[in-house]
Parts: structure tokens; C-alpha cells; sequence
């Protein structure tokens, strides 16, 4: 297999369902990745430990997905400057809202790059995830850049069929 860039870490298996969604981003572009659970208040060692030892380990990029408190983000970032994608997830009655808070109110000096709750949050993690590595690799790029051109071409697509239907109403 090849040497993951890219890893995924969720707070809980519970979180698969929605974290599966950056998985299939990195597969679409080619990206490797590796894929874990850790919680940062169950396995605080773990965490850091797997934190301070991703860039050794030829990780670039480490995407965060938890709910509730959604520390994980917040602890990975705080052992490692790579950089860290927060996906805050919706596992308590509040929907989201706490883990969006938890995860975008990192201090100063310990940055946490944060996306929407849920499944288009985690989509969005890892074409964040692939953009940051495009900066250093000019063949992911053109797929990027391929990616984008067909999601402008779509978007237009969808815009003529509603003004053909415009018309006949």
C-alpha cells in the first residue's frame, strides 16, 4: 500500500458513517490515506502521541472528525504543525452546534482549519485536504483544477435545464 498523506481520525466508530464521505473523496482523487479512531479525552495519550509522530510518518494532512466537545481537532493541533482539518459532527441533541463551536474556538497560536457539520463538512475536509497537497504536486492540481471545471460545468447544466422549464410554464 502506498504511505498514507492524508489521515483521517474520528472520536468514535460512530462517526464512520459520516466520516466515510472523506474516504471517498481521497479515493476519487488518488490520494492515500490512512483511517483511525482516537478520542482525545479516552485516549489522550494516543492522541498525542499519534500527533507528534504524523510528520515522521509522512502524513501531510490530518482531517479531525468528532461531536459533542470535539476536542480532537483542538488536541491533534496542539502536538503537530501539520495542518489539521476539523469536521465537527452532530452526535448530541444540540445537532452540531457545540462541535462547530468546540472546533472553530481554537486560541490563538493553534490553529484548526474548521468545515461544515456533518457529511458535507467531511466532503469538504478532504478537497480541502487535496488542495492543500496540490501546492507541492502539479498532477493532483490538473485533477483539482479538472474537478472544478466539471462542477462549474454541472451548475450550468442544472441553471438551463430550470429556464427551460421556466419557459414552458
Amino acid at each position: 500500500m502506498t504511505q498514507a498523506l492524508v489521515s483521517i481520525i474520528m472520536g468514535s466508530d460512530s462517526d464512520l458513517d459520516v466520516m466515510q464521505e472523506c474516504a471517498e473523496v481521497l479515493k476519487e482523487f488518488n490520494v492515500p490515506f490512512s483511517m483511525q479512531v482516537m478520542s482525545a479525552h479516552r485516549t489522550p495519550d494516543i492522541v498525542a502521541k499519534f500527533a507528534s509522530l504524523a510528520a515522521k510518518n509522512g502524513i501531510r494532512v490530518i482531517i479531525a472528525g468528532a461531536g459533542g466537545a470535539a476536542h480532537l481537532a483542538g488536541a491533534v493541533a496542539a502536538h503537530t504543525t501539520l495542518p489539521v482539518i476539523g469536521v465537527p459532527l452532530a452526535a448530541t441533541d444540540l445537532s452540531g452546534m457545540d462541535a462547530l463551536l468546540a472546533t472553530v474556538q481554537m486560541p490563538a497560536g493553534i490553529p484548526v482549519a474548521t468545515v461544515a457539520v456533518g457529511k458535507p463538512g467531511a466532503k469538504n475536509a478532504a478537497l480541502l485536504a487535496v488542495q492543500i497537497l496540490s501546492l507541492t504536486n502539479s498532477e493532483l492540481a490538473k485533477v483539482l483544477e479538472s474537478y472544478k471545471i466539471k462542477l462549474a460545468e454541472s451548475c450550468q447544466k442544472k441553471n438551463e435545464k430550470l429556464q427551460e422549464k421556466l419557459k414552458k410554464s
